[in-house]
C-alpha cells in the first residue's frame, strides 16, 4: 500500500445515482455510532450523522415506494442483516455484491467494506487519514534524509497495531524512529473499553489487530482475510492491570495499512522462499516490493487489500519509475477474487486510462508468474544467454 490518488468524489455512471452518496453517509454514520458507547447511539436525539442517514434512507424509500426503516434501530438491523442490493435504492449494477452488508451480522460493527465507503468515497473530514499520516512521515523522514526511519515507520504499523504503554514509551523513544516521533503518538489511540473482557485484552494471532469480545464468548477479528480463515488464533493475552493503558493504531491505518501491510509481508517471505531479492518499500515507499530476479530483470508491486474493487479500480495509477523497473503490478489478496466474483473485471471497468496498462494479480498469480520467470532465467544462462 503506497500512496494512492485521491477519487474523485462522485463520477461518470456512478454521479448519476443517488444511492451512492447516501451509502456513503450511512457509512460515515455506522462508525460514529460504533465509537459510542452502547445505548448511547439509540439515545434521543440521534447523533447528526446518524439522523441524516436515516433520514435520508426513508426518503430514498418513499421515493422508491418501499417501506422504510421505522427507526434507527430498524436501520442498523438493515445494515446488519439485509445485504445492501436488497435495499430500494438507486445504484450502479457495480456498486454493491450480492452479500454486501454495511455491519457484520456475527459483531455488529462496520465491515471492512463499510470502512471504504467512508473513506474512500466523497469529502469528509476523516476522508483519505491514512494518506495524510503517510505523507506527514514521509516528509518528516526526508527532511531528516533518513529512508531508513520512514522503513521503520512503516514496520511499525504494520507489525505492531497494538502497543502497551510501556512498549509505547519504548518506540517514542527508539532514535530509528527519531523523526516521527510526535505523529506516533498521534496515531496511537487508547483502546475502548469495548475490547475489554474478563480484566484483560487479546490480539489476533495472524493479523495482531485487536480481538473483539462477541457475546456468545468467541472472538471477532475486524479483518476480512482473518475471519475467512475461520475462528481467530489468540496471539497475545493483555491483562489490563499488567500492561496498563492499552494503545492501538488509529482504524483508518489499521484498514488501510496494517491490513495491506500484512499482506506485503506475507508476498515478501514467499518470494524470499524461491529464492528472489525483494526490498521492501523502496525510494520512500514509490511501491511496495522491488523483485529482483538473478538475470537483473526488475519487477515493481503494489499490495492493495481493498474489499471493493470498483473504489481500486478508480484509485489506480501507473507505478512511479524511481526506483527504476522492468514491469509493475497491483497484488490483492487471493481471497479478495474469491470472495467477489468479477472482482478483476469491476477494477478494469473502472480503472482510468493512464492505468489501461496497469494489470492486477492475486498474490498467488503474482507467484506463479514469478517461478515461471525463474525457469525462464535459468533457461537462459543455461544456453550462455540465449533463449532455448
Amino acid at each position: 500500500m503506497t500512496e494512492v490518488d485521491a477519487l474523485p468524489p462522485y463520477s461518470g455512471d456512478w454521479a448519476a445515482h443517488d444511492g451512492i452518496p447516501l451509502l456513503r453517509t450511512l457509512a460515515t454514520a455506522l462508525i460514529e455510532i460504533d465509537t459510542l458507547s452502547g445505548a448511547d447511539a439509540f439515545t434521543l436525539p440521534y447523533p447528526a450523522e446518524a439522523q441524516r442517514a436515516l433520514n435520508r434512507t426513508v426518503l430514498a424509500c418513499l421515493l422508491k415506494g418501499a417501506a422504510p426503516p421505522a427507526g434507527l434501530s430498524e436501520l442498523l438491523n438493515w445494515c446488519r442483516h439485509r445485504p445492501i442490493a436488497d435495499w430500494p435504492l438507486d445504484l450502479p449494477d457495480d456498486a454493491v455484491g450480492d452479500h454486501d452488508c454495511l455491519l457484520d451480522p456475527d459483531s455488529g460493527r462496520p465491515t471492512e467494506l463499510c470502512h471504504e465507503w467512508a473513506e474512500r468515497v466523497g469529502d469528509s473530514a476523516q476522508r483519505q487519514r491514512d494518506r495524510e499520516i503517510i505523507h506527514a512521515a514521509l516528509r518528516l523522514c526526508r527532511e531528516y534524509g533518513e529512508e531508513n526511519a520512514y522503513s521503520a515507520f512503516r514496520g511499525l504499523l504494520v507489525n505492531r497495531p497494538v502497543l502497551t504503554t510501556a512498549e509505547l514509551f519504548e518506540v517514542t523513544n527508539d532514535l530509528a524512529l527519531d523523526p516521527v516521533h510526535e505523529l506516533i503518538r498521534r496515531i496511537y489511540l487508547p483502546v475502548p473499553a469495548s475490547y475489554l473482557v474478563a480484566d484483560g485484552y487479546a490480539t489476533c494471532g495472524r493479523c495482531l489487530t485487536l480481538l473483539n469480545p462477541v457475546r456468545d464468548g468467541s472472538w471477532w477479528c475486524e479483518r476480512d482475510r482473518c475471519r475467512r480463515q475461520g475462528p481467530p488464533p489468540i496471539g497475545r493475552r493483555l491483562a489490563a492491570d499488567e500492561v496498563g493503558e492499552l494503545f492501538q493504531l488509529e482504524r483508518p491505518l489499521r484498514q488501510f495499512v496494517t491490513g495491506p501491510g500484512r499482506a506485503e509481508a506475507d508476498l515478501e517471505r514467499s518470494l524470499t522462499a524461491i529464492g528472489l531479492y525483494v526490498q521492501m518499500w523502496p525510494g520512500f515507499d514509490a511501491y511496495d516490493l522491488r523483485i529482483t530476479f538473478p538475470d537483473g530483470l526488475v519487477w515493481a508491486v503494489d499490495v492493495k487489500d481493498w474489499a471493493h474493487p470498483a473504489f481500486l479500480g478508480r484509485s489506480a495509477r501507473p507505478v512511479t519509475q524511481d526506483p527504476l523497473y522492468h514491469e509493475a503490478f497491483w497484488v490483492v489478496p487471493r481471497h479478495r477474487f474469491e470472495d467477489r466474483p468479477g472482482y478483476r473485471k469491476t477494477y478494469e471497468r473502472h480503472r482510468p486510462p493512464v492505468a489501461r496498462d496497469l494489470p492486477l494479480l492475486s498474490d498467488a498469480e503474482l507467484i506463479i508468474r514469478a517461478n515461471e520467470q525463474l525457469d525462464r532465467a535459468g533457461r537462459h544462462t543455461e544456453n550462455g544467454g540465449h533463449d532455448a
